[in-house]
């Protein structure tokens, strides 16, 4: 991960994080049994996903991983290349926008980079807008594109 940047400040400082990039983050293989499992815990179980023979025949020509699945697997890539320190408390507040332009084939790769595109006080603490995109290794087209509004209390 030598070519990452790692963004980190203290809560108090967070403002200067605004329009600062971070990773990317190392690689993370989503693996058929880790699309398995999230099939079978969230009832999603479309044959692209988990169906190999089916899956031969769609347009990507094997089983792909969940589009949510890919979304989540957000957590450890980005606690390697992004954090605020000196909070009491920090959530994922929600989404402002989503798309999956690629496919993550099963065994594939993706990492992530992005940057902070806000910072706001609330009540009790920050709010910072996260532009992330997902790659996947070898692919020229990102898996996922997401904004993620994280809040930090103090």
């Amino acid at each position: 991960m030598s070519d990452s940047a790692v963004l980190s400040a203290p809560v108090d400082q967070i403002r200067t994080l605004e329009g600062a990039t971070f990773g990317p983050s190392s690689w993370r293989e989503i693996g058929q049994n880790d699309i398995d499992v999230f099939a079978r815990l969230t009832g999603d179980d479309n044959p692209i996903h988990v169906d190999a023979d089916v899956a031969a025949k769609s347009p990507y020509g094997t089983r792909i991983a969940h589009g949510l699945l890919t979304l989540s697997a957000v957590v450890p890539m980005l606690r390697e290349v992004f954090s605020v320190t000196g909070v009491s408390m920090g959530l994922n507040y929600g989404l402002n926008r989503v798309r999956f332009p690629a496919a993550v084939p099963a065994g594939a790769r993706v990492r992530i980079h992005g940057h902070v595109t806000e910072v706001t006080e609330v009540s009790g603490g920050w709010q910072a807008v996260l532009s992330v995109t997902y790659e996947v290794e070898g692919n020229e087209k990102p898996a996922c594109v997401a904004e993620f509004v994280l809040r930090f209390y103090v």
